[in-house]
């Protein structure tokens, strides 16, 4: 392994290559390291998931929904779409499903809100599947008929604002209850927005996804059901351009459009923000995958009446990933995405 690595050290210093060698670098040890635990550890059962996305605005959605398909552990029951203009992302979605060959993925459009979030893939959105109104279920009835046909056997990947959860514990609590728990990217905390990796940690913040809509974040801790959060604490690990390099590099179906969709959230953003992606919705994904990437510890968390998320006395209601083992998790991260999708499953014979 290291004169493998030294060999490709000197050849990229002969040629002047200094971008190729550090994406190389950093790419060969993840397969290297990853790819003999993967294939001992493929799993018999596969966990079943649906995904609650408001992809199209950050990137971290994207990628994160990219970390989903590309994982051989979960069986994806449906994907719903959340905030903003819902109908918009199901057509980012179907066409992304589209262009990986998982037409088999069922796509639910959520509640549509008023949002001021930009949604900077659209252009890439607009150009997938018009589908007509009764092809695309309904966020809420498709999660209740999901549990009910999977009662205590579904984890709720929830990636975004909760609109979808609160509208479905105020439609059938019961039936809510019966997931096998709800692995949500939100709230803040002990530490809250760092501007980059190079600042000082900021004390809590009220993060997006749950100041967004505090009513239904208020709803889902108050549920019953089974909480495991994926705060600010956890979750700033930023997607560093030798690591996207690598990525884009490879030309596979998905990380083409992981790139297109990174250029339009760039050319979005840019002059004012900085060009590296922070993951923060690939982390309670990471998490379902291998729950020691980001370690929990049982709190009660109390959402205020402004959107803070707090930390007090009593029973707990949540497992709460306060720190994540950033390099492992990347190194999950780019070796899956690098990695030859899983088939889907076969389909049924008639």
């Amino acid at each position: 392994m290291k004169r493998t690595l030294v060999r490709c050290m000197r050849a990229c210093v002969r040629v002047g290559l200094w971008a190729a060698c550090a994406a190389t670098l950093l790419f060969m040890p993840v397969v290297q390291a990853q790819a003999p635990a993967q294939a001992q550890s493929t799993p018999t059962v596969r966990q079943r998931v649906i995904v609650d996305t408001d992809i199209g605005d950050d990137i971290d959605d994207a990628f994160a929904l990219a970390l989903v398909l590309a994982s051989p552990e979960f069986d994806v029951l449906g994907i719903s779409t959340a905030w903003g203009d819902t109908a918009l992302r199901v057509r980012l979605v179907q066409r992304l499903l589209a262009e990986l060959g998982r037409d088999d993925i069922p796509v639910a459009q959520g509640l549509a809100t008023v949002s001021s979030t930009p949604f900077t893939q659209a252009r890439w959105a607009q150009r997938g599947p018009a589908s007509a109104p009764r092809a695309v279920p309904a966020s809420v009835d498709f999660l209740l008929d999901s549990i009910r046909r999977h009662p205590g056997e579904i984890t709720l990947l929830a990636l975004g604002p909760l609109t979808n959860l609160a509208a479905a514990i105020q439609r059938d609590p019961a039936t809510f209850r019966q997931l096998k728990r709800v692995v949500l990217m939100g709230g803040s905390v002990r530490r809250g927005y760092s501007k980059s990796a190079f600042h000082a940690p900021r004390p809590p913040d009220k993060e997006y996804n749950i100041v967004s809509d505090i009513a239904a974040a208020r709803a889902l801790f108050d549920s019953g059901v089974t909480i495991v959060m994926m705060p600010l604490d956890s979750t700033q690990i930023r997607f560093e351009e030798a690591a996207r390099n690598a990525l884009f590099a490879r030309g596979t179906p998905l990380t083409d459009a992981l790139a297109l969709l990174y250029h339009q959230w760039l050319d979005a953003y840019q002059p004012w923000s900085s060009a590296t992606p922070t993951l923060f919705d690939v982390v309670p994904v990471a998490y379902a995958i291998a729950a020691s990437l980001c370690p929990t510890t049982p709190l009660r968390i109390t959402v205020e009446a402004d959107g803070a998320t707090k930390e007090t006395a009593g029973a707990p209601n949540a497992q709460v990933c306060l720190a994540a083992d950033e390099p492992r998790l990347l190194r999950l991260f780019m070796q899956r995405l690098t990695s030859d999708l899983p088939a889907p499953p076969a389909k049924p014979a008639r």
